[in-house]
């Protein structure tokens, strides 16, 4: 499967300590199946850093994720323990959340996720209403969060 990565830069080898904490799955590198996704991160991320727009493509064998080497939590769609894995994630009033997967996949959250987890937090919307806010803007899309090292050695730059 072919993965890709949207920046500012374009990436010859992946440095897990650039990654900055406190996003959807938490520190990693993230990466979609959907090259036009990753387009419009690269142009996101130009007009916040500067930068020229780069997608970077990456082979990765879908199978490592069912064996018993790589440690992966898969969220399928928008649901509770989606939101509760965010929500710990996203918490900027605690220090980063510390987990144990190698890879996280699931959907990506909408780009108001602080404001969502402040007014949760804040005794001011529902569980249910905080994962309907969530959602995505333009439906349902998916990303892969590779979180580990050893996540990492399985892919391959094209």
């Amino acid at each position: 499967m072919i993965l890709y990565h949207g920046s500012n830069v374009e990436i010859d080898k992946i440095d897990l300590s650039k990654s900055r904490p406190f996003k959807d799955f938490g520190k990693a590198f993230y990466l979609s199946d959907n090259e036009q996704q990753a387009w419009e991160r690269a142009y996101a991320a130009i007009t916040m850093w500067g930068g020229t727009p780069s997608v970077t493509a990456f082979d990765f064998d879908i199978s490592a994720m069912s064996s018993d080497e790589l440690k992966v939590l898969s969220f399928d769609s928008y649901s509770e323990p989606w939101a509760d894995f965010i929500f710990a994630n996203r918490d900027r009033h605690k220090p980063p959340f510390q987990h144990e997967y190698d890879i996280v996949y699931g959907p990506i959250a909408n780009d108001k996720v602080g404001e969502q987890v402040t007014l949760f937090k804040g005794g001011y919307i529902t569980k249910d209403r905080f994962i309907e806010k969530l959602k995505h803007m333009r439906g349902i899309t998916f990303q892969y969060a590779f979180c580990t090292e050893l996540a990492i050695s399985k892919l391959k730059k094209i």
